[in-house]
């Protein structure tokens, strides 16, 4: 079975009598406006002493820039890739056309530039965006692959928060990397990090505000769960989880945050003195069997150097306050609605099976069905309130997570008491522990596409890429358009040095647009291109090119050449 590790790294796990080394935490830079061009390319990266470590980044060496949205919006994202490798780019948590989506369907060729578009109807909140293609994320997330995506909305702007970015609103990736002896990461057969990476950065420290400040804490590991809090044990406040705000803030002096979930707190550092100090921490030692890094031992494909223990997160500094700190903690956030069982119009139960101890040729699975990329295990009716089961009675705990929609889980184990306040919110990903089942709700409305499909998988990317993942359609009972006899499409003005325009038959729309060179190399994916704007083909070398034009109704393929000057 392959394996994986992405995590953390700090030296510093236990208090000794030798003053502790502390590196900078960098913060990723940003991106806004509607137009956001990112290049995934193979890096180099000093991440410790010795020798650089070969890496991969989106725009930078380790890791992406943090996207800003609003919601309302339609972004545009050019994704080029510059890996020796095909990868995909999905934007997780994102509501979006399955078309859209990044998952493996939408590979990216090396030297291809990529353009999906969608109109932000996501709530303000923290998501992501990672590699996701089939058999190879475990290793291009591995390399550092990702980035952070800030969705901003007036519901949140009216509120009283810290959203200074990089000062009193800090994003924060949790990873962790085992090397070799050239301090390079090892990949396979390795579930889990010897060394934390907070943001990409060994023994992580960072000044914060004598306020409160907002940290926006993603679990970016391939295993590795962490039971969040404080050196002191303060209280915080979860004020939201994967699919935005809560309706108020929860007070914890722990959070467990898994795979691929996203946690915002708000931490009051008033009351303490500039000069001082207190670290985020990782309780970890002594979970219950089955929490993901628990594991005892050092060594092998499940031991870590981290595992079972307490380590430091993040070494925080008190600083002097800013110009306009935000003192006081909002007694509520936003009013949310939930869908309820009274809602669901279809219920469906999947079960986690395989991974049986001794057979290395069994990993796990829904429902005894390995991952088939041409298989759709569900259909889906568009605009159905579904209530999903996820049964685990197998071997060990996982993190699930649906493309498409936040959901709201409303049991674990059949009763909605078990179910923790922080996690009351919207979600995308939810944590179902060994022999225990967990429910939840969601609307699959906005986007129909019987072709392209969404995804399920567990978050574990070892375990997806091993085929614990399953893919499903949401479908229209709507007629689909018919089509015109004729596929004749015209483009203008050809030969061109700029934008290129496009006649299409009458009642034809087109589903996907792929500019290929003399070669028949992709060299632009467009997803439901917006023909109405023209075909931006500036970036191209001159020379002879020709574009493939594939029909939503009929899935005719025609293909036109031009000429870009």
């Amino acid at each position: 079975m392959k394996q994986f590790i992405l995590g953390v790294a700090i030296s510093c796990v236990a208090t000794t009598a030798v003053a502790q080394t502390y590196n900078t935490l960098w913060i990723p830079d940003t991106l806004r406006g509607t137009t956001f061009n990112l290049t995934v390319k193979d890096t180099m990266k000093q991440l410790r002493s010795g020798n650089q470590t070969i890496t991969g980044g989106i725009n930078n060496s380790f890791w992406g820039p943090t996207l800003f949205f609003n919601k309302g919006d339609t972004v545009h994202l050019n994704v080029k890739n510059k890996l020796n490798d095909s990868t995909t780019i999905h934007w997780h948590g994102m509501h979006l056309p399955a078309v859209m989506d990044g998952g493996p369907h939408q590979v990216i060729p090396p030297g291809t530039t990529w353009s999906p578009y969608w109109k932000v109807t996501n709530n303000a909140g923290t998501y992501w965006y990672h590699p996701h293609l089939h058999e190879m994320t475990l290793e291009h997330v591995s390399k550092g692959i990702g980035g952070f995506i800030i969705v901003r909305d007036p519901a949140e702007a009216a509120l009283t928060l810290p959203r200074k970015y990089g000062v009193d609103d800090i994003p924060l990736v949790l990873t962790s990397r085992r090397y070799d002896n050239s301090n390079q990461f090892i990949v396979q057969n390795t579930a889990y990090g010897d060394y934390l990476l907070t943001n990409g950065t060994h023994s992580a420290q960072v000044s914060l505000p004598k306020q409160y400040v907002r940290l926006r804490i993603l679990n970016a590991e391939i295993e590795r769960g962490y039971n969040l809090g404080f050196s002191d044990n303060r209280t915080f406040y979860i004020i939201a989880n994967d699919g935005g705000l809560l309706s108020a803030p929860v007070a914890v002096t722990r959070v467990k945050l898994m795979v691929g979930e996203r946690v915002e707190i708000l931490v009051n550092l008033s009351n303490d003195n500039v000069g001082t100090s207190v670290d985020l921490k990782a309780y970890n030692s002594n979970q219950t069997f089955g929490f993901p890094g628990g594991e005892a031992g050092t060594t092998g494909q499940f031991g870590s150097l981290l595992n079972n223990i307490d380590f430091t997160v993040l070494h925080i500094n008190v600083a002097a306050q800013t110009a306009s700190p935000v003192t006081a903690l909002p007694s509520t956030l936003v009013s949310n609605t939930y869908w309820t069982n009274n809602d669901v119009t279809n219920s469906r139960t999947l079960t986690i099976t395989g991974g049986t101890p001794g057979q290395p040729n069994n990993p796990f699975v829904f429902d005894n069905t390995p991952f088939v990329l041409s298989t759709i295990n569900k259909t889906v009716t568009l605009n159905q309130v579904e209530k999903w089961t996820v049964k685990n009675s197998n071997i060990f705990g996982h993190t699930f997570h649906i493309h498409d929609v936040e959901f709201k889980i409303i049991e674990r184990n059949g009763s909605a008491a078990n179910v923790g306040a922080y996690e009351q919110g919207w979600k995308d990903v939810m944590f179902v522990p060994v022999n225990e089942s967990v429910s939840f709700i969601a609307k699959f409305d906005d986007y129909a596409d019987p072709l392209h499909p969404f995804m399920y998988h567990c978050h574990f990317s070892n375990h997806e890429d091993d085929g614990m993942m399953g893919q499903f359609v949401v479908t229209s009972l709507t007629s689909l358009p018919t089509n015109a006899s004729e596929m004749k499409y015209t483009l203008y003005p050809n030969p061109t040095s700029g934008r290129l325009f496009v006649q299409a038959p009458v009642n034809t729309t087109v589903y996907y647009a792929t500019v290929c060179n003399s070669a028949g190399k992709a060299v632009m994916m467009l997803p439901q291109p917006e023909l109405n704007k023209g075909i931006d083909v500036s970036a191209l070398a001159p020379g002879e090119y020709f574009i493939v034009f594939i029909d939503f109704a009929t899935k005719t393929k025609t293909a036109v050449k031009f000429i870009r000057q």
